[in-house]
């Protein structure tokens, strides 16, 4: 089983002291930056779109064709900005990322710059996460110092400018516009487009905006070709990455593996369900992604097959949850949080997530009627597809994918008068079908 997993972004975490770089360089840590600035930009750029790698973000839109957006003849200059705003509920792979190997992605900044060529990169962090933005701030003085950053980088001609700015912690500003708008120094509220950020981002100019992961794969992709990329993973969707197990498995952890594999492998690496309990729901990609259950277990977990299911891969951020989970109470739970992180821009998210709250709170106390579960639909309706951003996407997904497996737990809430689940017996509700 162990054969499934292929460390490669995760393959220095357990080195001694990884995260300098003394220890990435020891294990070839910027070789691929020295051949990338062998190559010309364009075909840096051709490596990357052969590879097949899509944006890790949470979108999959493929990172090549990204980059090949940038109008090189725009005379304004070209800007890469990280999303290092990891908040999604659920998702934890970029942190320990950066944490355990934060060279991984300065080398990665630095051959993704050279592609677009760009002199000016910023690495957006969530502001909460002191600890992680005070190790990429000593790496990137590491850099600097061994000649990887700054002008004329190993004579290669190519300049680059690398800046780690914390954010402030909204959630918002894990949209790329609302990112954008924050690193200028206003408040953090999506954009609307066009025009996109590849032509008019950051301060109005040319700008790529890449989530950690997907610029953390590049050095691989140049170190060892993009037919070694492609080679691993789906028709579809190639390559590999960090799936983030978490809730009630016995070992959660991040497991590094190709797209394809399924969540009965990975909880079968991860120890198995906690306390030997019976799996009841799961999230593809975070709470922002539509649950899916038991029947689900075998889905590849790639872009295409995650989508014919009804959800969406999103960040691999796989949260599982046994029997002894209220799954309307999880949903009231993840709705506060959207509701609570709509930056109210626009009336669908912030209107709807606070209404969505307070039909969820009624039905979770067991008040009301069935119907209310009806005009939770219609409400979901109403607000999916509406807002300037996919915030609002994201909070509805849970209450329709939830509502459409576990119905009969939502009347139990009203027959009961509350929550009428019982840890103890642990068989009370199941998705419809499930069982006998």
């Amino acid at each position: 089983m162990t054969d499934t997993l292929t460390p490669v972004l995760t393959d220095n975490w357990d080195a001694e002291r990884s995260w300098t770089i003394e220890s990435y360089e020891a294990q070839g840590g910027y070789e691929a930056l020295k051949k990338a600035l062998t190559m010309s930009p364009d075909e840096v750029i051709t490596a990357v779109k052969d590879s097949g790698l899509r944006g890790r973000g949470g979108a999959g839109f493929p990172t090549g064709m990204k980059w090949g957006f940038i109008p090189q003849d725009n005379p304004k200059p070209k800007y890469l900005v990280v999303n290092a705003d990891e908040s999604e509920p659920g998702t934890c792979k970029d942190i320990p990322l950066m944490m355990a190997s934060p060279h991984t992605l300065i080398e990665g900044v630095i051959i993704s710059a050279h592609a677009i060529r760009a002199n000016h990169a910023f690495i957006y962090v969530r502001g909460e996460v002191l600890h992680v933005i005070r190790r990429l701030q000593h790496a990137v003085a590491e850099a600097y110092l061994a000649g990887h950053l700054g002008k004329n980088i190993h004579g290669s001609g190519h300049d680059l400018e690398l800046v780690v700015h914390a954010g402030a912690g909204a959630y918002i500003c894990g949209e790329e516009t609302a990112l954008l708008d924050s690193l200028e120094g206003r408040r953090g509220q999506p954009r609307l487009r066009p025009p996109f950020p590849a032509v008019a981002g950051l301060y109005a100019s040319p700008t790529v905006i890449n989530n950690v992961e997907s610029i953390a794969s590049v050095p691989s992709i140049i170190a060892h070709g993009p037919e070694w990329f492609s080679s691993m993973g789906t028709e579809r969707s190639k390559g590999f990455g960090i799936f983030s197990l978490s809730g009630h498995v016995t070992h959660p952890g991040q497991y590094e593996a190709p797209l394809g594999i399924t969540l009965r492998e990975l909880i079968e690496l991860g120890g198995g369900m906690r306390d030997g309990n019976r799996l009841k729901f799961w999230t593809p990609g975070g709470s922002s992604t539509g649950i899916l259950t038991e029947e689900h277990l075998d889905v590849p977990l790639d872009f295409e097959s995650v989508a014919a299911a009804g959800s969406m891969l999103g960040t691999r951020a796989l949260q599982v949850f046994d029997e002894t989970t209220c799954v309307v109470r999880a949903t009231l739970r993840w709705t506060e949080f959207y509701k609570h992180e709509s930056c109210g821009k626009c009336t669908p998210c912030r209107e709807g997530t606070w209404w969505l709250v307070q039909v969820l709170r009624k039905l979770e106390q067991g008040q009301g009627s069935e119907s209310d579960l009806d005009q939770l639909l219609d409400q979901c309706d109403n607000i999916l597809g509406r807002s300037f951003c996919a915030l609002a996407d994201g909070a509805v997904g849970p209450i329709t994918s939830s509502i459409q497996y576990f119905r009969d737990e939502y009347v139990a809430h009203l027959t009961h008068g509350g929550c009428p689940f019982d840890p103890a017996a642990s068989t009370l509700f199941a998705p419809a079908g499930a069982r006998a």
